[in-house]
């Protein structure tokens, strides 16, 4: 089955270092922040996933 989430956090995340590396945004602001932080998301969900195995 897909996992949506998964699939979300990347897009989200795609679509705004396109949008970054289009206007040339310096690190600090909010686009390339919420980045970092989709990154720790999408880290976090990975783990989560792979955690217990049986």
């Amino acid at each position: 089955m897909a996992d949506l989430y998964l699939k979300a956090l990347e897009a989200e995340r795609k679509s705004l270092w396109a949008a970054c590396r289009l206007k040339g945004l310096p690190k600090g602001t909010p686009e390339r922040l919420r980045i970092e932080e989709l990154d720790m998301l999408l880290a976090e969900h990975k783990a989560k996933k792979a955690g217990p195995a049986k």
